[in-house]
């Protein structure tokens, strides 16, 4: 049995938050790079210019990439074989996130209620996936999420009998929707299977799987393919102004459902989907 302490934990936490907010993943950074390079428009061209001239300032002065540092999302992968010591998980995980956004100068945007609307002041609490897995270590991934693309995320319980042509329909029109509201170019996470909860997860954990690595089904690399292109053809474009850049990527996370449905989940992200990862 390994000891991981409490105090390990919250630091490491702390410092995913900071580093997330103030880097954006290299494989994001790079397709903006990249997809600038293929706008014709010139507007479209230029939007994409000043989102790297962003990232550089964000990185040369050290501070967030966008004002909304998001809702601290933690997905925590605890090996079996760890004693967490100290103290509860939870509890370093969330003392972890205060330290961070309080600490780390970083915009505290969460509310005690939905509906008293008091703001908590630390950014705390935050959102954790737990999964036991084999093995002695932790591995934990903050993911930060702003609401102006998290809005626009949608879940539908589709009969099973949609077609592939369907199902991308169904993607395309919560693209739609949501036009230039979450910031475009997008990342998109989508969820397939499961249950109403499962599939919205897989969506939010597709958000976090690096745009350059497909998924290992050759079933679903082809689709991610065919849905990115889907979203691409509505002429959304960077920021909304139009453009051939909708969406810089699109992942898709699968699991077993029940014969009576299909559950589809569309997490969008920003061109700011942030990220960062440690393994104690």
């Amino acid at each position: 049995m390994r000891e991981i302490t409490f105090s390990e934990i919250r630091d490491t936490v702390a410092g995913l938050c900071v580093k997330a907010n103030l880097e954006l993943p290299q494989d994001i950074a790079a397709e903006i790079s990249k997809s600038k390079e293929r706008e014709t428009k010139p507007l479209a061209r230029s939007i994409m210019e000043d989102l790297l001239r962003n990232l550089e300032a964000a990185k040369r002065l050290n501070i967030p990439i966008c004002q909304d540092t998001g809702m601290a999302v933690v997905f925590a992968e605890l090996g079996q074989e760890v004693h967490v010591s100290g103290g509860l998980l939870t509890d370093a995980v969330n003392e972890g996130v205060r330290k961070g956004y309080v600490e780390g100068l970083l915009r505290c945007s969460v509310v005690k209620d939905p509906l008293d609307r008091v703001n908590t002041g630390d950014n705390t609490p935050a959102v954790l996936h737990l999964s036991l897995v084999s093995g002695d270590r932790l591995k934990l991934t903050v993911a930060p999420k702003g609401f102006g693309s998290e809005n626009m995320s949608g879940l539908k319980m589709l009969n099973p009998s949609y077609t592939k042509n369907e199902i991308i329909r169904e993607v395309v029109e919560i693209v739609k929707r949501a036009g230039g509201n979450p910031c475009p170019p997008m990342v998109i996470g989508v969820g397939l299977g499961g249950n109403f909860e499962l599939c919205a997860l897989l969506a939010k954990k597709a958000l976090c799987r690096p745009l350059d690595r497909e998924n290992s089904d050759p079933k679903y690399a082809g689709l991610e393919k065919e849905m990115l292109a889907a979203v691409n053809e509505t002429g959304i474009g960077p920021q909304g102004f139009g453009g051939t850049t909708t969406a810089l990527g699109l992942n898709i996370e699968t699991a077993p459902t029940h014969i009576a449905g299909l559950p589809l989940a569309v997490n969008i992200g920003c061109h700011v989907t942030r990220h960062a990862q440690a393994t104690l």
